[in-house]
């Protein structure tokens, strides 16, 4: 069974950094395009981050510049450092993993909240 798990969420003030984690289990991340996304309170889902199984990234305008998406696929996991945080950037994180016919599977989320 794949499974995705996010970690490194918390509070942190305006201006600071965090790394978040999506550890993969149950699979090889090898085979997937992996994705960062975030979901604020009563906003839609966005998409922050991808890094594809080549190691092209793209980001979504807002975060450029601030956010690094990256992946070691030796310890199965992808990370997004967040630095120069806003408090518009408190949401909910989701770890996503697009393989075509392999499937696609999400995180459970973690909460990064950006307040003095």
């Amino acid at each position: 069974q794949v499974q995705l798990v996010e970690s490194g969420g918390g509070l942190v003030q305006p201006g600071g950094s965090l790394r978040l984690s999506c550890a993969a289990s149950g699979t090889a991340i090898t085979f997937y395009d992996m994705y960062w996304h975030r979901q604020a309170p009563g906003k839609q889902r966005e998409l922050v981050a991808q890094i594809t199984r080549g190691l092209a990234t793209n980001y979504a305008d807002s975060v450029k510049g601030r956010f690094t998406i990256s992946r070691v696929n030796a310890e199965n996991t992808v990370y997004l450092q967040m630095n120069s945080l806003k408090p518009e950037d408190t949401a909910v994180y989701y770890c996503n993993a697009e393989g075509g016919w392999r499937g696609a599977y999400w995180g459970q989320g973690t909460r990064v909240t950006v307040s003095s």
